[in-house]
């Protein structure tokens, strides 16, 4: 026997069992952690116009730490205002409606329909086309003969751009595409009189598209659109004639503005059949039946045949998150903040603690606040007549004296469906229904409630604890208030913890302060978003205070990636002082998606004007925090004018959602230009980790471990002169009293 498989010899081979678990934690996560920070690098702009509003190298301008919230509204809403004098101008001078390049449902459907990883429709043959295409290659005697094609695997390859043979390696993570809508038309085409809004704002408007999957966007605007203030704050201009509309909406702490054209989406395509037609009477009736009105549509609609303010909003917020798809799937609070700039919280019914207290909140009689509810039934049962898995708007609380003096407590919901499905269901079946014993004349005087399929029905307050999963609370702000926000970037450890780096916020006035702990909405660059999701948590202390003795403790209402996880946030009211907020993050990894570089070196092949657009928004979302790390080590070497790109990327009025920035602009080079350091983070040093393990490590593992967040901390109060800065422990003693404290 060979002394080289001896017991002995194995076991002096073999390393300690602690040695074995370092080695594997060594070659599991990386020692240079990092991400992409920038999609387009900047040699992409270096022949392009830069914006003549860039300030020179040696402007000093910085933007303030705290702003106004109805100060930056206004300033985002002039722009779009100016934006649609601007387009009505040019439309006059060429007698032409407008045309929206940047989201053109006519010309370029499927980047308006469909996220960047999903695949594009097969091409429809035309038999006249391909028959012309066999004859071309026939007589430039491609074939042999034989009449067959002969292709090597080179001509295959740059025939297809490599997408067959490439296609097991990179397609994994693309989505089949759904059924598209069968006809594109304006407005003034659909419908007979169009009318923009018809007796104003009303939930009742509200109809879900039968192909859409939108209902938690839709049940927030039903919970808003009864108040008539909040709804001319998002739809703040529009030429009916010219056919141009714009809307504002708040992206991570930011206002934008959206303009789109008047072009939607219709379920039934043109009239295609034959036969002697000499009156055009059967394609007007096809048009008339299939193609008018408000029924036509194939995305969200009003009820009223010849109302278009929903469908437009729509349209605008598809846009500014990049397309439909975007759209499908959310939650109703975070809908909510999108339309109003509100900060929503999250409350369990099943958890309420002072049902006295939620139910004075609930009345709301200063209209601080908006309610939405879902319910999220593990089992899969719908309640009845309430579906599951679904979002409904908490339209009014009333409290009233019945005939026999005894006090009802009434809540006022609706399901955004606005009717009944096929099978009964949509509408609330128990106590105070349609149609219920409950609803006497006095009743139906008291409350001037009619019944109708409309999908607005009553319920008791107890009955709403008792059926619905969560509530919806959205705190709403005015001109009062004031908002200072600041973002980094944060490694995200494979284990948790509460982190060293902190935010300090001096507090100069006594004041109501809600602080609002996010990460980026990654909806707004679908498809970028990389293989990692992040949870959040955080601790607000005083300064100096005690380890444990906290003000507030937040952290997510489910622990699980699955809910609504972009942001969270603690109100309460502070004396003037200095205080601390510790974030906490938590990482998941979904190996099945692939890594962003994966996903922009496929797009750029297969789909370039997507990857334009997505990237674009993905590249100004991190230069929040990538910019401002950069600006700390004070170097312009570049000439990057960081200053200046802050002062941009916090004014949302320059910027408009959805919109390709110019290639030129200092907006795109601020987002793209990257200094050396920050793109040597970016590339992560993933593949130079561990040398030598190379040769040990298994192809098909999976890459090193390398979560990097970008989160943001954002505070709202009544003091204008409220600051925030972020702040490592000086020493081990403060990092050992952070950990302590928590």
């Amino acid at each position: 026997m060979s002394c080289e498989h001896s017991p002995a010899a194995a076991s002096k081979s073999k390393k300690p069992p602690q040695q074995q678990v370092h080695d594997f934690w060594d070659k599991y996560i990386t020692k240079s952690p990092g991400k992409v920070t920038t999609i387009f690098p900047p040699s992409l702009y270096s022949s392009l116009l830069p914006r003549p509003s860039a300030l020179s190298k040696n402007d000093t301008t910085t933007s303030p730490t705290t702003t106004n919230f109805g100060t930056s509204y206004a300033a985002a809403a002039d722009a779009c205002r100016a934006k649609i004098a601007r387009i009505v101008r040019d439309c006059h001078r060429t007698n032409s409606k407008f045309t929206d390049p940047d989201f053109d449902l006519k010309g370029n459907q499927w980047d308006c329909l469909l996220g960047l990883n999903w695949r594009s429709p097969p091409a429809k043959g035309n038999p006249a086309a391909v028959e012309d295409a066999l004859g071309t290659l026939e007589r430039m005697q491609v074939f042999d003969g034989t009449d067959c094609l002969q292709l090597t695997v080179p001509m295959l390859r740059k025939i297809m751009g490599k997408r067959v043979l490439d296609e097991e390696q990179e397609g994994d993570n693309e989505e089949d595409y759904d059924p598209e809508p069968k006809a594109v038309h304006r407005v003034g085409w659909i419908f007979e009189d169009p009318k923009f809004e018809v007796d104003g704002f009303s939930s009742s408007d509200i109809m879900q598209g039968s192909n859409s999957l939108d209902c938690w966007w839709l049940s927030a605007v039903a919970t808003i659109c009864h108040r008539r203030e909040l709804m001319d704050k998002i739809c703040v201009a529009r030429d009916e004639e010219c056919g141009v509309y714009g809307f504002v909406f708040y992206r991570d702490g930011e206002w934008v503005y959206t303009v789109v054209d008047d072009h939607l989406c219709l379920t039934n395509g043109d009239y295609e059949g034959g036969g002697h037609d000499p009156s055009n009477a059967i394609v007007k009736k096809w048009r008339r039946e299939k193609q008018t009105g408000s029924q036509a549509l194939y995305f969200a609609a009003c009820r009223e045949e010849n109302e278009t303010w929903l469908p437009l909003l729509e349209k605008a917020y598809a846009k500014a998150h990049g397309d439909y798809h975007a759209i499908w799937g959310g939650w109703v609070g975070e809908g909510v903040e999108d339309l109003t700039g509100g900060v929503n919280s999250e409350l369990a019914l099943e958890d309420v603690l002072f049902k006295e207290k939620l139910w004075k909140e609930l009345v709301n009689e200063n209209g601080n606040f908006v309610f939405g509810l879902d319910i999220l039934d593990r089992n899969g049962s719908n309640k009845n007549g309430l579906a599951n898995a679904h979002a409904y708007s908490l339209l009014a609380a009333r409290e009233e004296d019945g005939e026999d003096g005894k006090t009802v407590r009434l809540v006022k919901i609706r399901n955004p469906w606005g009717a009944r499905g096929g099978d009964g269901m949509g509408e609330w079946t128990g106590p105070w229904s349609d149609g219920s014993k409950e609803w006497t004349p006095y009743w139906l005087t008291k409350l001037d409630y009619r019944f109708e399929d409309d999908g607005v029905f009553w319920m008791s307050y107890n009955d709403m604890l008792h059926t619905f999963t969560n509530l919806y609370r959205t705190r709403l702000f005015d001109d009062e208030w004031a908002v200072a926000q600041e973002w980094t970037n944060v490694n995200v450890a494979w284990v948790s913890g509460y982190l060293q780096r902190k935010f300090v916020i001096e507090v100069k006035t006594a004041t109501t302060a809600v602080f609002v702990l996010q990460q980026l909405d990654t909806r707004y660059f679908n498809g970028l978003e990389g293989e990692y999701s992040f949870l959040l948590h955080f601790i607000l202390q005083t300064q100096g205070a005690e380890p444990g003795d906290y003000l507030c403790r937040v952290r997510p209402q489910a622990e699980n990636f699955f809910r609504a996880n972009r942001s969270i946030n603690c109100e309460i009211d502070l004396e003037p002082g200095i205080y601390e907020v510790l974030p906490k993050i938590t990482a998941e990894r979904d190996t099945s998606k692939p890594p962003v570089e994966a996903i922009v070196k496929a797009s750029a092949r297969r789909r370039p004007e997507k990857l334009r657009q997505v990237g674009l928004s993905f590249d100004l979302a991190h230069a929040k925090a990538f910019k401002k790390e950069e600006e700390k080590k004070g170097d312009s070497s570049d000439g990057w004018e960081t200053e200046q790109e802050d002062e941009e990327a916090e004014k949302a009025s320059v910027t408009e959602a959805g919109e390709e920035t110019p290639r030129g602009s200092d907006e795109a080079q601020a987002a793209a230009a990257g200094r050396e350091e920050i793109q040597q983070v970016g590339q992560g040093g993933q593949e130079n980790d561990n040398d030598e393990d190379e040769e040990e490590d298994d192809e098909d593992q999976p890459s090193l471990w390398n979560a990097v967040a970008v989160v943001g901390l954002r505070v709202y109060s009544r003091d204008p002169e409220l600051i925030i800065k972020l702040t490592s422990p000086g020493n081990d003693e403060e990092a050992a009293s952070v950990v302590q404290g928590t």
